[in-house]
């Protein structure tokens, strides 16, 4: 008799096993999440088939648990990108390395302000490969399982999931809207440091270069080497003020500045000198390379001033294509984040326990390549043939979100 006491109470002790770190507990070798079940053989044929609801306050701990797991693998996995890439853009950056007064710390500096749009384009990939090592691992210790077992239909998996998805579209406006527009145009300054002798910087009034003796103050930068309210001052070696010229608009034409509507001042003389000219020729040695350093990309503006921009090129008669579709596509990275968390769990579901995570990793480096450069082929063919903006910038995405939906459906 006390023999079998003993028995039962050291089964009764082994079957109180607690998982740390896991979501869900084994009482007495038989109960998970409240529910009884019988051997593991039979707990495995019954994933799929239906079972009673769970309570509505167990279900707040799995959409927790499932929308902290989502999180924090697509943090580690961005993290993870973020160093091999930003290495990369290190190495690529130290060939201009003595050139000027760019040095190391300006180095730094660059590939440092230049993390968060690199975070903004690799949050997709980030999202997909977190999305899959994270419900792979809770394939692999069979929490999936326990939950469908508990009565948590599929669908309803799908949705704690994609709950941790729209945490990473909200990471992904935050970081496109309000980080990636001024550091990288604070990364584009700083940058210009190559060219000896001539800097760039932006402020509250606009951009200024200089070229030698000569300053240079762009207020309103327009598409196509085009510019609106330019003052340039020119100064002698004591710093003197010799002449000062403003121009409501200004081009580069062939390597050179074309000024139209100009008015001049000459300091070089006893008195003061002012003239208007219909159009004037700059010969600057502001070369259109450093230009190009403060003309608007429009891939590093925000959701907003690419709208503003939109309306006012198509205000004055111009094609707005390249705005619109830069702005089609700035709305879409968020997007497909999204769609690639919810692709993730067709991947998933519908794969065995076996499949190790290294599969899952590589699995999910070819489809983020792979959409990509579909996304970037679509992108530029789309601005070539004048397709619509909107299926050119968003019609990858929305054709992997076809795909996810399918494989979603398939897997029930």
């Amino acid at each position: 008799m006390d023999r079998n006491a003993a028995k039962t109470a050291g089964a009764g002790h082994a079957g109180r096993l607690r998982r740390r770190g896991s979501l869900f507990v084994c009482e007495g070798g038989r109960k998970a999440a409240g529910l009884k079940f019988g051997s593991a053989s039979r707990l495995h044929n019954n994933v799929n088939s239906p079972a009673p609801a769970a309570p509505r306050p167990r279900m707040r701990i799995i959409d927790g648990y499932i929308r902290r797991t989502v999180i924090a693998t697509t943090l580690t996995v961005l993290v993870v990108l973020l160093a091999i890439f930003s290495f990369f853009s290190f190495i690529d950056e130290l060939e201009d390395l003595g050139k000027g007064n760019y040095g190391l710390p300006q180095v730094i500096s660059v590939v440092l302000l230049r993390l968060p749009g690199l975070a903004y384009q690799l949050l997709p990939i980030a999202a997909l490969l977190g999305s899959l090592i994270g419900l792979g691992g809770m394939m692999e210790r069979n929490e999936i399982a326990v939950v469908r077992a508990a009565g948590v239909a599929r669908e309803r998996i799908v949705w704690s999931v994609l709950k941790g998805g729209l945490v990473v579209v909200a990471l992904a406006v935050l970081v496109g809207e309000f980080l990636f527009p001024p550091a990288e145009s604070q990364a584009r300054a700083l940058r210009s440091l190559t060219a000896n002798e001539r800097s760039v910087s932006s402020s509250e009034h606009g951009f200024w270069a200089r070229d030698g003796q000569a300053y240079i103050n762009i207020r309103e930068i327009l598409p196509g080497e085009r510019f609106r309210d330019l003052r340039i001052l020119e100064f002698d070696q004591d710093k003197r003020l010799l002449k000062a010229t403003r121009a409501e608009e200004a081009e580069i034409k062939g390597g050179r500045w074309e000024l139209h509507d100009v008015g001049q001042t000459d300091f070089s003389g006893a008195n003061p000198v002012s003239q208007r000219l219909a159009t004037a020729t700059w010969d600057s040695l502001l070369d259109p390379d450093l230009v190009g350093l403060v003309a608007i990309d429009p891939d590093t503006l925000s959701s907003l001033d690419l709208w503003r921009y939109v309306r006012f090129v198509e205000s004055n008669g111009q094609r707005a294509d390249r705005w619109r579709h830069a702005l089609w596509v700035k709305l879409g990275y968020p997007l497909a984040a999204a769609v690639m968390v919810y692709l993730a769990v067709p991947l998933v579901l519908g794969a065995s326990r076996s499949v190790s995570a290294g599969r899952r990793i590589l699995l999910g480096a070819l489809i983020g390549l792979g959409f990509h450069v579909m996304n970037e082929t679509s992108r530029q063919l789309g601005l070539v043939i004048g397709a619509p903006p909107l299926l050119s910038a968003l019609g990858p995405t929305l054709l992997l979100f076809g795909v996810a939906a399918v494989l979603n459906r398939r897997t029930r």
